[in-house]
């Protein structure tokens, strides 16, 4: 009955509860869409912090996609094996897990240390850095250490085809029974942070901020300076 709730009920219940959410704040509620930035309370941390955050993100959603979403047989027919992919996996997955963990730190630092960021954060800010945090993390430990430590956890072969079930409606939640604990909080712990992306910041993930990669730095002047240089 567990694996039930865990592999079917609560994967449908937390995607539902994003896609309704998504939907009604872009109808209702579109102001409220964009991260505002907080460049201008501080910079330092911030111009190292969010970079690796972000293109930390994008290199491990390419590497989920490749590893959850393709299926193995894809990478059989192209003649890569076991031991090929897992090497790459391990050494790709890994640096972007990195990436993402050091980001996440620094940012969640600097939203605790500094006066001014701390003060404009609210609890969804603080909920969001935590929750990515804790997610990356597991993600980061099993690809580095669980799989170079204890075993190559072949996921390919089990939470690959449950995930992609889930889409078709035909849900195998049986292949999840021998999963690792490990890998069974990381995905309950990503599942429940999908959920909450229409009630915090995350939201413009939907937005597909590609350009934010490549974009200029915001500037921001004090209007005393102005009025200095007019004097």
């Amino acid at each position: 009955m567990a694996d039930i709730f865990w592999w079917i009920i609560f994967p449908y219940i937390t995607l539902v509860i994003m896609i309704v959410g998504v939907l009604y704040r872009y109808a209702f509620q579109q102001l409220t869409w964009a991260a505002p930035s907080t460049e201008f309370f501080e910079k330092k941390w911030l111009r190292i912090g969010s970079p690796l955050f972000h293109y930390g993100i994008v290199f491990a959603f390419i590497g989920h996609v490749m590893g959850v979403v393709i299926p193995k047989s894809f990478y059989t027919t192209l003649g890569i094996s076991f031991e090929l992919y897992h090497t790459g996996a391990i050494i790709g997955g890994g640096f972007a897990g990195l990436m993402v963990v050091v980001g996440l730190i620094i940012l969640l630092i600097r939203k605790m240390t500094v006066d001014r960021v701390r003060i404009h954060a609210t609890f969804a800010d603080f909920y969001t850095v935590i929750a990515l945090l804790i997610v990356a993390g597991l993600g980061a430990y099993m690809t580095i250490i669980y799989n170079t430590t204890v075993v190559e956890y072949e996921y390919r072969a089990t939470i690959g085809p449950w995930f992609r079930s889930l889409f078709i409606f035909q849900p195998k939640y049986q292949l999840m029974a021998g999963v690792p604990l490990l890998f069974k909080i990381h995905i309950i712990c990503a599942f429940g942070l999908f959920a909450s992306i229409p009630f915090t910041r995350l939201i413009h993930f939907y937005s597909l901020p590609v350009k934010y990669l490549s974009r200029a730095p915001q500037q921001y002047r004090s209007r005393s300076h102005f009025k200095r240089r007019r004097i």
